[in-house]
């Protein structure tokens, strides 16, 4: 038996977040700068190294294996690392492969994604109106991202909508934005803008939005029940009785959701990142291109990240400054 990865506070970590990729071909307002630096592609894992990496996180004890960016389908042969992964689900190593994209490419590629054993996919969607759509994402096309989750539910995947809540911007949607995801059976899940990497003129405190403010708006137009179950993430779930729809609430700011924190991150260029809002991190790469023969200093490195883990972060608006900002954007972590 190989010993599994507990972290100092007793936590299993089983759940792996991958950013394969920073690149995007969005530049969402609160992710990205509108001219980004992305990094030299020298600098990033290769698709095999990838394959490596996350297969002695399986190995380790890892269940679930989310792939995220940037945008995870605008890398170059990215399906041949999803077809890799896939043998872990074959052999029941690894409970589920899934993935967060902002849609943009799904209309090419849902088919493959099934194929390859994915069958949930959460999708980035922060505005069902075309022009706002176009004016949050500064390149992104609504019709593009709806053709795509045609073709997720044609192929058979389990559609979530991921929308973040920004004040003055989609406020006015929750109930439409709610009704729509209705309309197609697919769960919707709220999120609080969190403070990662400089924007430039975008100001944090302006798009801060609360969720205890949108949950009052939903008890005002519905019943609410609130849920116990967890599905291995940070949401706190609802039900809309009146509709039978989950409602997710993801709450860094007004509720500290770490003392479950089953997770670490892994970025494209074999940083992990033990915490969402530390800076604290360990290099994987290095001992991962050390390994020539087996993983073993790889391992190593692995388990001694994980007894850094920290019990929680610290993002705080309540003193109108941005305290706990990390200097990353979330496109280099995944979000």
């Amino acid at each position: 038996m190989i010993a599994p990865l507990i972290d100092p506070f007793q936590r299993a970590v089983n759940y792996l977040r991958v950013s394969v990729t920073d690149r995007c071909d969005f530049r969402c307002v609160y992710c990205m700068a509108e001219n980004m630096t992305f990094l030299p592609k020298k600098e990033l894992l290769t698709l095999e190294e990838l394959d490596r990496m996350c297969s002695t996180f399986v190995r380790l004890g890892v269940k679930k294996l989310r792939i995220t960016g940037g945008e995870p389908l605008v890398r170059r042969d990215i399906m041949t690392f999803f077809q890799a992964m896939g043998r872990h689900l074959e052999s029941g190593a690894l409970d589920e492969l899934t993935l967060t994209t902002n849609g943009s490419q799904l209309e090419r590629f849902a088919d493959q994604l099934y194929a390859c054993g994915v069958r949930r996919v959460n999708i980035s969607l922060d505005t069902i109106d075309e022009a706002k759509f176009a004016e949050i994402t500064r390149w992104g096309r609504l019709p593009q991202v709806m053709r795509g989750i045609d073709a997720a539910q044609k192929a058979g995947l389990r559609v979530k909508i991921n929308a973040v809540a920004l004040k003055g911007f989609n406020e006015d949607e929750q109930i439409a934005i709610t009704q729509w995801c209705a309309s197609r059976d697919m769960d919707l899940t709220w999120i609080e803008v969190m403070p990662m990497g400089d924007l430039g003129e975008e100001n944090r405190l302006d798009q801060y939005w609360p969720l205890k403010d949108l949950r009052a708006r939903y008890a005002d137009a519905y019943t609410l029940t609130d849920l116990a179950e967890r599905t291995g993430g940070p949401a706190r779930y609802v039900r809309l009785e009146e509709t039978g729809q989950k409602i997710g609430f993801i709450t860094p700011l007004t509720h500290n959701f770490c003392e479950s924190c089953n997770r670490v991150r892994l970025t494209c260029t074999g940083q992990l990142f033990m915490c969402l809002g530390q800076e604290d991190m360990a290099d994987l790469r290095e001992p991962l291109r050390a390994s020539d023969e087996g993983e073993g200093k790889l391992e190593e490195a692995i388990r001694a990240a994980i007894r850094l883990k920290p019990k929680g972060h610290d993002f705080d608006y309540s003193r109108q400054q941005v305290d706990g900002q990390m200097s990353r954007h979330m496109s280099h972590t995944g979000g």
